[in-house]
């Protein structure tokens, strides 16, 4: 089959057309032809390179995927050569005391697809049959590709993490981003209400239509003066944070007494300083978040399916150009998911 690998890290130049042989499924696991497979910025993090997280090299990225089943392995009943799915991007044991407690992404050998193992930029792709969701028939491969890692991450931010509650205040940074929009949609479906930042006003008219109630510019210095001005300067109740440094210390001065700000990246750094004394002194939580439960996907799916939550993508490229594809999300130009759609 054809695919897109990487033998090194490096920039969008190592991602590379490659035939390599077609794999097949094994007892429990399922072949599908992909149709589609949306970008992260994780991929654009494994394809860097991460220092002191090994990826095993050669790979293929992509975490999130549509397609048709192709071929079932040993044990596999319930799906059918055929069936539409979508890609579930998290990797678990299935046996240790995390996993059957409903939080596989807990588990101690948690993976994710394209990040500790072979991903979706391919022809085909072969999973754990508990990896597979049926598509829903009103959408598209596309559409259906670019939903399960942001809304998984967004949902434990917000739901999971943050307990967030009908009448919060939240400000969701980089809105115009894939879990950005999820957030925001997220945060509107449970009844809060949203600031949105973004980078530039057509961002921030489009986080609006989305449901924002109030929008704000995180690249003009005085965003955390209007922030505060728009909370009556009580400050907001959670803080929606996967930007990193550069926002980090605004984001900890616009919380309110009891807030909390719940993190899953560091676009623009990780190395951020922490006033401990505002810690407790307004009774403050930091927590850290990455992805969620099989359970909570398959909720949101429902959610997708009831026409409660709903995907935006911003720009489809064939999966030969994915070069190009990789650059478009680096110049944090697109509003929603960009998409590699397979042309090999």
């Amino acid at each position: 089959m054809k695919t897109i690998l990487i033998h090194e890290h490096g920039g969008p130049e190592v991602l590379q057309i490659s035939e390599i042989p077609t794999p097949e499924p094994g007892p429990g696991q399922v072949r599908v032809r992909m149709h589609a497979s949306a970008i992260n910025h994780l991929d654009l993090w494994i394809r860097k390179g991460i220092p002191g997280h090994p990826s095993p090299l050669p790979m293929i990225l992509g975490s999130d995927g549509s397609g048709v089943v192709d071929k079932l392995g040993p044990g596999v009943t319930h799906f059918s050569p055929g069936d539409p799915v979508v890609i579930s991007p998290g990797l678990s044991c299935g046996s240790c005391s995390a996993c059957l407690s409903g939080k596989d992404h807990l588990c101690p050998d948690y993976g994710i697809l394209g990040e500790t193992c072979d991903g979706t930029y391919a022809q085909f792709s072969v999973v754990p049959a508990s990896n597979l969701i049926p598509k829903p028939d009103f959408m598209t491969h596309t559409d259906s590709a670019s939903i399960s890692l942001v809304f998984l991450t967004a949902w434990e931010m917000l739901v999971e993490r943050s307990g967030i509650q009908p009448g919060d205040c939240v400000l969701i940074h980089a809105a115009g981003s894939g879990i950005g929009i999820a957030a925001v949609q997220i945060a509107c479906l449970y009844g809060a209400t949203v600031i949105a930042t973004a980078g530039s006003e057509p961002k921030l008219t489009k986080a609006r239509e989305l449901g924002a109630v109030h929008t704000v510019n995180y690249s003009t210095p005085d965003w955390v003066s209007k922030v505060r001005e728009i909370t009556g300067r009580n400050g907001v109740d959670i803080v929606f944070e996967h930007v990193g440094a550069s926002t980090w210390p605004g984001s900890m001065k616009i919380l309110g007494r009891g807030g909390r700000v719940v993190t899953c990246g560091v676009t623009t750094g990780y190395a951020v300083n922490l006033d401990l004394r505002h810690l407790f002194f307004k009774n403050l939580s930091v927590l850290g978040s990455t992805m969620g439960s099989k359970g909570s996907l398959l909720h949101i799916w429902k959610l997708i399916r009831q026409r409660k939550l709903h995907p935006v993508v911003d720009r489809v490229f064939p999966l030969s150009q994915a070069q190009e594809a990789h650059k478009h999300v680096s110049n944090r130009q697109q509003f929603g998911k960009v998409v590699l759609e397979m042309d090999l």
